[in-house]
Parts: C-alpha cells; sequence; structure tokens
C-alpha cells in the first residue's frame, strides 16, 4: 500500500513581539493510503495545528508535506483551492454548517462551487444524507437540528467532493457521551464504506482506540 501523506521535518514556531513558541518541531508522519490514524495529546500540544497544515489552513515554518500529487507546503493561492476542496474533506468541532442554508443545501454547496452540475450534486448529497441517517431531517436549517445531527450533516459534506483524505478534529468534542459514541462509529464506518483515509485529533481514548494506528504528541514531536 502506498502513502497517501508524507510529512518530513514540520516545525510550526508562533512568534509574537515578545516570544517564540514552538509547537510542532521536527516532526515525521507516513499515512498510508486507506488507513485510519488517531492523534491524541494534551490541549495545546499542535494536534489542531498539524491538521490544519495538512489541510492548508495554516501554514508551516519548516518542512514538507506531500499528500497525493499535491506538494501542499508549496502550493499557490489557486492549487490551495483546488486542493482543500478536491482532496481533502474537513470535518471540525463545530458544524460550520451555514444557518440559512437546509441540510441538504448544506451539503450539496461544496460540490457547486466545485463546479458540478446542481442535479447531481443533489443526488449525491441526497445519497450521503441517507448514509448519515438524516433523510428526514435534510429539508431542516441547523438551528432546528440537534447537535448530532449537526455533525452527521457535516460528516456527509465532508464527504461531497468525493476527497482522498478526512481531517477530523476533535469531531464529538461537543456532543454527549452517547452521541459522540455514535457520531465515531458513524466517521469510522463511513471512511471504511467509502474507502477515504482518515486522520482524527480526538481527545476521546475509546474513539482513539478504534484506530490502525495512535500517535501522542509529545514536544511537538509524534510518539
Amino acid at each position: 500500500m502506498s502513502n497517501i501523506l508524507t510529512i518530513k521535518n514540520l516545525d510550526k514556531i508562533y512568534k509574537t513581539d515578545s516570544e517564540e513558541l514552538t509547537v510542532l518541531k521536527g516532526l515525521n508522519l507516513e499515512v498510508e493510503e486507506g488507513s485510519k490514524l488517531v492523534v491524541v495529546g494534551e490541549s495545546g500540544s499542535g494536534k489542531s495545528t498539524l491538521l490544519n497544515i495538512i489541510g492548508g489552513i495554516d501554514s508551516a515554518t519548516a518542512g514538507t508535506v506531500t499528500a497525493g500529487k499535491w506538494e501542499v507546503t508549496k502550493l499557490s493561492e489557486a492549487q490551495m483551492s483546488e486542493y482543500r476542496s478536491g482532496f481533502i474533506g474537513l470535518i471540525f468541532q463545530f458544524h460550520y454548517l451555514l444557518k440559512d442554508f437546509t441540510a441538504l443545501e448544506n451539503v450539496y454547496m461544496p460540490s457547486l462551487i466545485a463546479g458540478v452540475p446542481k442535479k447531481e450534486a443533489i443526488e449525491r448529497a441526497n445519497q450521503l444524507l441517507a448514509d448519515v441517517g438524516v433523510t428526514e431531517r435534510k429539508n431542516h436549517l441547523p438551528s432546528q437540528l440537534s447537535g448530532g445531527e449537526r455533525q452527521r450533516v457535516a460528516v456527509a459534506r465532508s464527504l461531497i467532493n468525493n476527497p482522498e483524505l478526512i481531517l477530523a478534529d476533535e469531531p464529538t468534542g461537543n456532543l454527549d457521551p452517547a452521541n459522540a459514541e455514535k457520531i465515531g462509529e458513524l466517521l469510522f464506518s463511513m471512511a471504511e464504506r467509502y474507502k477515504k483515509t482518515l486522520i482524527l485529533v480526538t481527545h476521546d481514548m475509546k474513539l482513539a482506540s478504534r484506530g490502525d494506528k495512535q500517535f501522542r504528541i509529545v514536544e511537538g514531536r509524534l510518539k
């Protein structure tokens, strides 16, 4: 199995006028295609920063990140936009659904933006919403959905453009234990069903145990 992601000597340093904060230091990682990898660590250890750099939301201070054909650390703004919309699916602790759009519209919107015909985008969105178990709620606004339902919609949205790599940052962090367990199960089952590579950041050790591999960030490196 080939690697879908290779990270070499990754540094991330945040600078202010008065100090430097090194969050990631010489971090290396190889992720096999189709694997389910979990990263744990203390708050402030750099878990989310690592995910944001892989996702092109934040930039590295030094080192290289190669994801599929993309050398993420060298992409232009236009290439980065293409990478984020086509190669990466993102799920966050907060759902970030657009409040004035229905669940269905929230899911198919990224597909429309990517240039997919509306009919085709809606068909795929309907299928994904059925897969995550919220078909009956698809015409509701986010404010009319429960926390668990909103995260189910967010999972569906992350898959709409058929990405290679799903990045999930504390996806169960805002949920009660029962819903957290259900969303965790859903995330792994959807990654399996659609044959996606998954990188998950979590504090939840029960959820972390579902991964093929678990890493802990300690002093800026993966252990």
